[in-house]
């Protein structure tokens, strides 16, 4: 297989039938669109560890990540939708150079780790701790709430 058939491959993944790529990036519910950059974010982690990545497309994926949680910014993230909109500039631009520059094999097996990894995490979700764990949060907050509650009353009654 040539390198343009393994890309069309790799992004029919995620591509439904008759779907252009830029519909696909706007295909789906939010929790889809955040499952999706999840994913994508793991595969080029997977990418970045992998030994058979050359080390200019590390290079790529360390810049891009350093951007991003860097607090030193060109566009600060503190302004409302420009601060944003910068880092989602960063991350496409560097998930398609970073695409570019890795061998193809390379990107298909992260991807395919990726999927596995994500399947093993749906299967964990739906045991017991997806129950108690949010039981366990409403009743902290509750005790809290409960506490300030009283500590301003016996501030105010005094």
């Amino acid at each position: 297989m040539d390198g343009d058939s393994v890309r069309r491959k790799n992004l029919n993944l995620f591509l439904t039938p008759n779907m252009a790529a830029s519909e696909a990036v706007l295909a789906g519910t939010w929790t889809q669109r955040v499952h999706r950059l999840q994913k994508e974010a793991h595969v080029f982690y997977l990418v970045f560890k992998h030994p058979r990545t050359p080390w200019y497309a590390r290079l790529v994926a360390a810049c891009a990540a350093g951007y991003v949680f860097s607090p030193i910014q060109l566009i600060p993230n503190f302004i409302p939708v420009i601060g944003s909109l910068d880092d989602i500039l960063v991350l496409f631009v560097g998930s398609r150079v970073l695409q570019k520059t890795t061998p193809d094999d390379v990107l298909v097996e992260c991807r395919e780790l990726a999927e596995a990894a994500q399947m093993r995490r749906k299967e964990k979700t739906t045991g017991a701790a997806s129950v108690v764990f949010p039981v366990v949060i409403v009743t902290l907050w509750i005790l809290t709430a409960i506490t300030v509650s009283a500590l301003m009353a016996t501030y105010i009654y005094r």
